[in-house]
């Protein structure tokens, strides 16, 4: 019964904004630490941006400027605003009940749970 479902990927030009969505079912959002995920063809999945149940928000270094992690707790969601994007930014990016930034694991439980991905493009 739990899915987390993302959206808001799309194909946006170098310096441009995207928002991605990470709307949770089963679960309340805000009961749990949830995570943004990337992945570049070629590259292993990292970590990108967490934010805790009580609010505390987590930043890889390559994104710290850039992205805003966010939670609505009425809409169950969680946001990931991306400004001045650019082409390395590309990527699958996923939401997850799960948070690892570094190869640090900064929150996990027994059983995690994935969004199926939401493709961002950026191009030159």
């Amino acid at each position: 019964q739990v899915k987390l479902v993302e959206s808001g990927g799309g194909s946006v030009q170098s310096g441009r904004s995207l928002r991605l969505s990470c709307a949770a079912s089963g679960i309340s959002s805000r009961d749990h630490t949830i995570g943004w995920f990337r992945q570049a063809p070629g590259k292993a999945r990292e970590g990108v941006s967490c934010i805790t149940e009580t609010g505390l928000t987590y930043y890889d270094d390559s994104v710290k400027v850039q992205f805003t992690i966010s939670r609505d707790a009425a809409k169950n969601t969680v946001y990931l605003q991306m400004n001045s994007l650019k082409p390395d930014d590309q990527a699958v990016y996923y939401c997850a009940t799960y948070c690892r930034l570094d190869g640090i694991v900064v929150a996990s439980s027994a059983e995690n749970y994935w969004g199926q991905g939401t493709q961002v493009t950026v191009s030159s």
